[in-house]
């Protein structure tokens, strides 16, 4: 029909009015009234938006058809009063996280735990015992067996159900929608795409949203996205500017727009899409919309009454839900290596049964044997298949001798792994007074793991650090200036004295100030100022994107200029003589992790023009006058050996033409659809040349308390530690070498977007940069190559840094790339070096790193520690899942497989109770194996003296009690409560979490066998 319509002759030149399509459509329909499709209204409507979509597309001049886009109009409503709504079909908003329903709970449960082959094999042994007349009661395997599986059914059960009530709890919670503009009281799980949601202060945002208005005159928002990735620190959102005045039921409900989005994908840093507004008898309005315009759920809305915002996705299509990997089963590697161990059992257990089924039929073979005068066979026996009754004979064997497989030892393995959780969850040393909580066990299957980790993956923000960054001193001109020591008469101060070495001109001091107080993103709450004014300095609160920008702006405060906040478009700034200034903010040139630095330009009452700048060092020494440079770098090379945090501050004047123009070229670049972002880069690097440096400043991010010495003390007991962030490189690179991940003669490595250079090249780059890197690691580690696995003992120390742009080319490298070999490189230079650093990093790519490590030669035991969402499928990824009950929610907590209140505490759960737990668990198998061995070779030599008659020498309760009582419970203790070591003494020397074994190998020889399979 489509086609059809095409070719009656309608046609749009450039310019055609949205009336005129309407008109159009009409003509047309009327003179192909032959075409029967055309009499429905519904399709006459479908028409005219496909006619509609084209001519706003004509509008959006140069713009490239996407493909896998998503039409979404909002609040369900046509864009005409003629259209028919046709509903569309979306994913619902209901979140699962759970892993079993009510209905596959059994056979799932059960398929789980029968791939352990003990548990295969007593099943098998059972039912022969049912079917077969064997020598032993169905009861001596049964019962032991029915025990296991019905205590771990019920263990499970109740996790899932756990999970399934946290489920309940966020799609069961109430949310506010708009319809026919009256606010409607909903389930979450009810929300649809195309709802207007109505979201108020501290409350988090039930799915991903399209910011409309705000309760804000200026359309913004803030939100934490602590959940998501990890920082907690305000960030702002924008509203569409043509829906920034709809802040009421009324006027939402008047709103008429289609959404026009890419289909849900895992990225929370990127989102494209644009929005289409129609008004009657006007021209339809078509802005783009990008991720300072999305909402995403899990998020929490701050500092800010209510917002509206129409769902674009839902439920498990949201970008968290995405970012989300669903809970397996894991497996401890002993428990892997019993496996490996029953199987050899079992081979001997066979080879038992075949010799004495092949001695029996030989010593059947004399007829008095065979049928003694005292045992007359029945005519059955005498006409049954000799195969048949050789075949019932070797299973008969094989019942009498199944006892050498332990079966009670799974029932000990999970009693000593259960009570063991408790040993835990009791230690007083890892109770934290602040939060009152202590140290939490989700999962007791994964004790022994805690004792063979060879890696660490963490997080940096809330799990590393406090995030909280102090201003900690300044320099101005090459002037030093502390506020540790004594007071100076030029430089006035708030907050105490300050030392200076040498002096700054007064200007310049008033000029670095002025700058600290005017560049940055920096919002003061609503509560602490009346018609724009601060009611209370000494209360007042910052709040910001990134935590340096606020302690900087405190610094500012401490020395006698403090930013009173915003009114209208101004900054308002309070100079040390107590006088208000005030600057017209005109444009904001945002930090991005490529330019390592960010800008405003503001206009002076007295019509001035001036461009501020800060950002890292190797970003502004480039772009200053070279004979300023000297005098600043001293100071910042010092600051950071000392581990700070630095930024150097540069300015220069405009002239009102120099403004025009830049003004002209950021409004074109903003507007634009296609390449926004690298044509915004260009313009920001013609602006940001040609300053004039005027200081530095030293920030410091406190790191949480003893997270230096625990990361130190896990890397001397032999574990590599890898830092994955979604922060900023600059941040989490000071923050590594605060904790000691990086020393001072460490050699870093970088495969960043700076280093990847001209876009047009990046992956020939990227694998030149791999195979430098590989050369250089291989050249240094060649003559080490015969040191112990766990030993770094090297001439020169390397240190990798990755981002996730650069990760995600390694990952996935493009259909015509020159090399695809990425991932092997990438892997060897990891593992070569002495700690990694991977910044950036969405919550999957975090899995990925994870799991690319997991998998490798070895299959070494990975651990990952985090405190948010973010973190969640990373700890789900690795052998072992700790999660830091901190500041940002508790689902890092709930997914992971231990909980922990602070980062320190992972030195004694790995140390000392992972340590003693591996050690302990290896005694009780090789226990098991060899009491079941000694139990069962008498009963092996005694059918040599009962004619190979399958009659048991022990009695069949004997054979049930002796493992489920009298030999498991001594065992049970020993394993509980045996420290080969003092605990205090394991926590104190890190180096035993690797020697011990080691010396039980050079001074025990019988235990060969058990390195072997233990250790890894």
């Amino acid at each position: 029909m489509w086609t059809r319509m095409l070719q009656g002759g309608i046609a749009f030149p450039p310019g055609t009015s949205l009336p005129g399509v309407r008109n159009k459509v009409s003509e047309a329909c009327n003179r192909t009234s032959s075409i029967p499709m055309l009499a429905h209204k519904r399709n006459r409507s479908y028409i005219y938006m496909k006619c509609k979509n084209r001519v706003l597309n004509s509008k959006c001049a140069g713009e490239e058809k996407r493909v896998g886009t998503r039409t979404v109009f909002v609040g369900h409503r046509p864009v005409s009063e003629t259209d028919a709504y046709i509903e569309q079909k979306f994913c619902d908003n209901r979140i699962v996280s759970s892993k079993y329903t009510v209905w596959n709970f059994l056979p799932k449960n059960l398929f789980e735990q029968f791939r352990r082959i003990a548990n295969f094999y007593f099943l098998i042994i059972f039912l022969v015992q049912v079917i077969v007349d064997t020598p032993t009661s169905p009861i001596t395997s049964g019962l032991p067996l029915f025990f296991v599986i019905i205590v771990t059914a019920i263990k499970q059960g109740y996790e899932d159900w756990l999970r399934h009530r946290a489920d309940k709890e966020v799609n069961k919670s109430s949310v506010f929608i708009v319809e026919n503009a009256k606010q409607v009281k909903k389930h979450s799980e009810k929300i649809k795409v195309g709802d207007v949601v109505e979201v108020k202060a501290d409350e988090t945002f039930p799915c991903d949203l399209i910011f409309l208005a705000s309760s804000n005159d200026d359309g913004i928002c803030y939100v934490t996205t602590a959940s998501l990735d990890g920082e907690s620190n305000f960030k702002t959102h924008y509203a569409v500017r043509d829906t920034i005045g709809l802040r009421t039921d009324d006027d939402i409900d008047s709103l008429t727009a289609t959404i026009e989005c890419e289909q849900p994908q895992s990225d929370l840093y990127k989102f494209v899409g644009r929005i289409n507004i129609y008004r009657s008898n006007q021209e339809p309005v078509a802005r783009s919309l990008g991720p300072e315009s999305l909402l995403l759920k899990g998020s929490t809305l701050k500092n800010t009454k209510k917002i509206y915002g129409v769902a674009v996705y839902t439920g498990m299509e949201t970008k968290m839900a995405l970012n989300y990997q669903g809970k397996s089963q894991k497996r401890s590697a002993v428990e892997k290596s019993i496996n490996a161990f029953l199987m050899v059992y079992l081979c001997i257990l066979v080879s038992k049964a075949t010799v004495c089924t092949t001695l029996k039929y030989v010593w059947q073979s004399n007829p008095f044997n065979d049928e003694p005068w005292y045992n007359q066979k029945t005519k059955k026996e005498r006409d049954a298949f000799k195969i048949l009754r050789m075949f019932t004979d070797f299973l008969s064997f094989m019942v009498l001798f199944n006892f050498i497989i332990p079966v009670s030892m799974y029932v000990t393995v999970e009693m000593q792994k259960f009570l063991g959780s408790f040993f835990i969850a009791w230690d007083k040393e890892m109770y934290d007074e602040e939060i009152q909580e202590g140290a939490l066990v989700n999962t007791s299957d994964l004790n022994e793991e805690l004792g063979q980790v060879e890696y660490v993956f963490t997080d940096k923000t809330g799990t590393l650090t406090e995030n909280s960054m102090k201003f900690i001193e300044c320099c101005i001109d090459g002037h030093k200036y502390s506020s540790r020591m004594s007071e100076v008469d030029g430089f006035s101060h708030t907050d105490g004295p300050m030392t200076y070495y040498g002096k700054a001109l007064k200007c310049r001091e008033e000029l670095f100030l002025r700058a600290l107080c005017l560049c940055h993103t920096v919002q003061i709450k609503e509560g602490d100022n009346v018609d724009g004014l601060i009611v209370n300095q000494e209360c007042s609160t910052y709040i910001s994107s990134s935590p340096d920008e606020i302690a900087l702006v405190k610094g500012a405060k401490k020395y006698g200029f403090t930013f009173l906040g915003h009114e209208n478009d101004f900054m308002k700034v309070q100079n040390q003589k107590n006088e208000i200034e005030k600057y017209r903010l005109l444009h904001v040139l945002n930090f991005d992790p490529v330019r390592r630095r960010m800008s405003v330009i503001v206009k002076t009452s007295a019509g001035k023009f001036l461009l501020f700048c800060k950002g890292a060092d190797s970003s502004i020494f480039p772009r200053v006058q070279q004979d300023e440079i000297q005098q600043t770098k001293v100071h910042v090379e010092r600051n950071a050996m000392d581990g700070y945090r630095t930024l150097c501050v540069a300015f220069k004047e405009l002239t009102q033409e120099d403004y025009k123009k830049i003004d002209g070229q950021l409004s074109e670049a903003k507007m634009a659809l296609q390449d926004r972002e690298e044509k915004m880069a260009r313009i920001f690097d013609d602006i940001e040349t040609d300053m004039h440096l005027i200081g530095a400043t030293a920030v410091e991010d406190r790191l949480q308390e003893h997270a230096a010495e625990t990361i130190e003390a896990l890397q001397t007991a032999g574990m590599k530690v890898w830092v994955l962030t979604g922060d900023k490189m600059e941040t989490a690179k000071s923050t590594c070498y605060a904790s000691r991940l990086f020393q001072t003669n460490t050699e870093l490595l970088e495969l960043t977007a700076k280093t990847m250079g001209d876009s047009n090249r990046k992956e020939d780059r990227l694998h030149e940069l791999l195979l430098e890197y590989h050369k250089k690691l291989l050249q240094d580690f060649s003559k080490n190559s015969g040191k112990l696995k766990r030993s770094w003992t090297v001439s020169q120390e390397y240190g990798l840094i990755v981002d996730g742009s650069t990760l995600s080319l390694i990952l996935n490298p493009s259909q015509d790339s020159s090399s695809s070999n990425y991932k092997s490189i990438f892997l060897q230079i990891c593992l070569k070096c002495a700690a990694v650093l991977c910044c950036r990093m969405a919550p999957l790519q975090k899995a990925q790193i994870v799991k690319m490590v997991k998998n490798t030669k070895g299959n070494p035991i990975t651990l990952s520690v985090g405190d948010g969402a973010n973190d969640v499928s990373m700890i789900l990824e690795a052998h072992v899942g700790i999660g830091i009950k901190g500041k940002e929610g508790r689902q890092a907590a709930r997914n992971s497989d231990y909980a922990v209140p602070r980062f320190k505490h992972l030195r004694k759960l790995l140390l000392g109770h992972g340590h003693l737990y591996y050690v302990r668990i290896a005694h009780l198998v090789q226990y098991f194996f060899y009491k079941n061995l000694c139990f069962i070779l008498p009963q092996f030599l005694y059918q040599f003296f009962c004619g190979f008659s399958q009659q048991p020498l022990y009695d069949a309760a004997y054979l049930t009690m002796y493992n489920i009582c009298f030999t498991s419970l001594p065992i049970l203790a020993y394993s509980l409560l045996e420290q080969h070591i003092n605990i205090e003494t394991l926590t104190s020397d890190p180096r035993l979490y690797i020697l011990y074994p080691l010396i039980c190998l050079c001074y025990c020889p019988t235990n060969l066998w058990r390195m072997d399979t233990f250790l890894k």
